[in-house]
């Protein structure tokens, strides 16, 4: 982005984009969240579950429970990059809202004194 390029319409055109896009964020973060929770919460039930179903020393039992359950783990552990994922990208419309406010300012600079 060339400062020397913006104007003052630019800047508040892209400073609107970011504002928009960063109020979906807490959103989006709460329905990941929820949905960890749901995914933990499901793992969990069903290793106890599996685990008290299961014959054996602990250990063999603790195995079984891994064996059976280990799609709802996979689930636990997609849905924990799912809420990583929607943490970076609402730092990254934060960033971004900072680097055109800096942008804004020289824009500002630029137009008052040619």
């Amino acid at each position: 982005m060339v400062v020397s390029h913006q104007t003052p319409d630019d800047i508040i055109s892209r400073m609107q984009d970011i504002v928009r896009e960063s109020a979906k964020g807490a959103d989006a973060l709460y329905v990941a969240e929820l949905k960890l929770a749901e995914c933990e919460l499901a793992y969990d039930s069903a290793y106890q579950r599996a685990f008290l179903d299961a014959g054996g020393t602990v250990a063999d039992r603790q195995a079984v429970a891994r064996l059976q359950t280990s799609d709802l783990q996979f689930q636990v552990a997609v849905a924990k990059a799912e809420v990583g994922r929607v943490k970076l990208k609402m730092k990254q419309l934060s960033d971004a809202g900072t680097f055109t406010a800096v942008i804004a300012k020289q824009v500002e600079l630029l137009w008052r004194h040619p």
